[in-house]
């Protein structure tokens, strides 16, 4: 099976088309036409992850975030970045990347894993694309039954293993109708307020940020990687649905940056 077969079935799911202009998705290291070997799916492709795919024997990494997002104009180790990308070519291991493109389908997209942890029903797409019903940013569900905000934030917590849970005063009022945005989500805090949710469960909102909420919905900042990391298991099963007996790994590397004491 050659690489392209993998990244072909991605790419059914999530296009890439569909990245925003920003984005830096899709074959970032390697050569899509080589036979695969094994495929190592993670969140953030470091320097420890491509040594944990060469160690398994797994020539192809599948990411959500772009280990390159900009122009790399040298390649002598300075950074992370460059270190990460010398490691992949010296170890021969290709670097796909399926960021924004699948944070922006409906259907098995980053927002509907993540609305599947809190246990949401009846989703929709928060900020659809013009003219698109299950394309775009965000997502929009219900609880089975409305909670009080301590129960819903302390089960959130629960369920994305957070360190910790920034959020805003509590409204007093109780929690069903509920906002997500997986990574950074500060910019859709409008859509999910004229949507009329009671809670918007995101990431890496800043401090004034926080007052835009101006008590009229509940932010709840669970941590980037924290609100992303079942995107691995998402990759993971929609691959080994097609091939489930091809050598396929979840990163036992924890890539997340941020600690918490």
């Amino acid at each position: 099976m050659l690489i392209k077969e993998i990244i072909d079935i991605l790419e059914a799911i999530a296009p890439p088309v569909l990245q925003e202009s920003y984005d830096n998705a899709g074959l970032i290291v390697g050569d899509r036409n080589r036979e695969a070997t094994g495929v190592l799916f993670c969140l953030d492709s470091t320097e420890a992850v491509i040594d944990e795919a060469a160690r398994k024997g797994c020539n192809l990494v599948v990411a959500h975030h772009p280990i390159v997002f900009k122009g790399l104009k040298r390649l002598n180790g300075a950074s992370y970045v460059e270190r990460t990308v010398m490691q992949a070519i010296r170890h021969d291991v290709a670097v796909y990347a399926i960021h924004t493109n699948l944070d922006n389908v409906y259907h098995r997209g980053v927002n509907a894993r993540i609305a599947e942890q809190i246990g949401l029903e009846n989703t929709r797409i928060l900020s659809p694309k013009p003219g698109e019903q299950h394309i775009g940013a965000g997502l929009l569900g219900t609880l089975p039954a409305a909670v009080d905000e301590k129960t819903f934030l302390l089960r959130v917590k629960e369920a994305f293993g957070a360190g910790c849970v920034r959020y805003t005063a509590l409204l007093g009022k109780p929690v069903q109708r509920v906002a997500v945005c997986g990574g950074s989500g500060s910019f859709l805090l409008g859509e999910a307020i004229s949507a009329g949710a009671d809670v918007f469960v995101s990431a890496d909102f800043k401090y004034h940020e926080f007052f835009d909420a101006e008590g009229k919905i509940l932010i709840a900042d669970i941590g980037h990687f924290e609100s992303e990391q079942f995107t691995i298991d998402l990759l993971y099963n929609i691959i080994r649905e097609k091939f489930p007996t091809f050598a396929l790994h979840c990163a036992e590397v924890n890539t997340n940056p941020v600690q918490y004491l």
